[in-house]
Parts: structure tokens; sequence; C-alpha cells
């Protein structure tokens, strides 16, 4: 994948040709503005892996802002979280699970004092295919090895860190892997 399909990938990819998925991400700060990334890895092969924001796929008739807290709570079992913005919009399309993902992106903004990570209610594929959570300061993402997405997080991070969240929503550049 080299992309986070979301939490990785919802129970069916759109079809090809169709509008792209709707996904909610989430830029998650703890009070020592710490941000928490999941550790992703391909199904068959955790060799391929990579660092991501929380988040996926909007269900049924539920808001982004919906899907973003329900992925949280899902995915790091963190359920006080206070949500702002929309700092960032992004799309993508990258290979996960064998398929193709073709995905626009929301990233909130969001704050949380509850540090503790678990994972109750992943998915199958999730499952198989994260392999945890880290809390990182920006000085440790801007140095990290591994593979993280959006690719320029650490910037951004410093950025939104430095000056506060945007007025507007940023458009990122678009990542195809």
């Amino acid at each position: 994948m080299h992309a986070e399909a979301s939490s990785p990938a919802p129970a069916s990819p759109e079809e090809p040709g169709a509008a792209p998925r709707k996904v909610a991400r989430v830029v998650l700060l703890d009070p020592d503005d710490r941000i928490l990334l999941l550790h992703g890895h391909e199904p068959e092969d955790p060799a391929d892996d990579w660092w991501f924001t929380p988040g996926g796929g909007v269900e049924g008739d539920e808001t982004r802002e919906q899907a973003a807290l329900r992925e949280v709570a899902e995915e790091t079992g963190i359920t006080q979280v206070d949500l702002g913005p929309v700092l960032w919009r992004r799309r993508c399309s990258f290979p996960f699970a064998g398929r193709r993902w073709d995905q626009d992106e929301w990233y909130y903004l969001a704050r949380t004092a509850q540090t503790a990570t678990a994972a109750p209610n992943l998915t199958e594929l999730e499952k198989r295919s994260v392999a945890g959570a880290r809390w990182w300061t920006c000085g440790e993402l801007a140095e990290a090895r591994e593979t993280v997405y959006p690719k320029r997080l650490a910037e951004l991070l410093r950025t939104l860190l430095d000056e506060g969240p945007p007025a507007e929503p940023v458009t990122l550049d678009t990542e195809i892997v």
C-alpha cells in the first residue's frame, strides 16, 4: 500500500471510475503537542510498512466529523476528543490489499488528554494490517526514517504548531503511489 487506506481500508473500495472514497483523518495531538500515528503494513507483508494518521471512510449518511470521531474511537480507543477544524485536504491513490484505493481525505485537528491507546473495534483487514500506535514529537517525526503519510507530515505539523490552524483548509499535493 504505502498509503493508509484509512483505517487501512473499507469493506469494499470504490469501483474504477467511481468518485473517490470520502475519508476523514485526524491529526490527534496530546497536551504535549505529540501526534498519534498508527503503524500499518500490507496484510501479507509486514515488512512493507508505514505510519499514518487515524481515520477512515465515511459510512452511510454520517458526516466527515462523525466519521473522524468514530474512527479515532475504533482505531485507538480514545473517546475524549475535542475535534477542531479541517487543516488539510488531499487526494491520494495507492495499492493496498490487492486493490487500488482512490481517496479524498480531509484532515481534522483534534486534541485529547487521553493518551493510553487500544484498538477495540478494528475490522478484520485492520487486524491483519495495523501493528500499533505511537505518539510522536514533531522533532521525532522530522528525523523519522520510516515512511509516513502524508509525505510532508513533519513539515505540516511544525507549521501547525508554530502558526496555528490555517484560516481555510490547505490543499496538499496529490499523492499517487
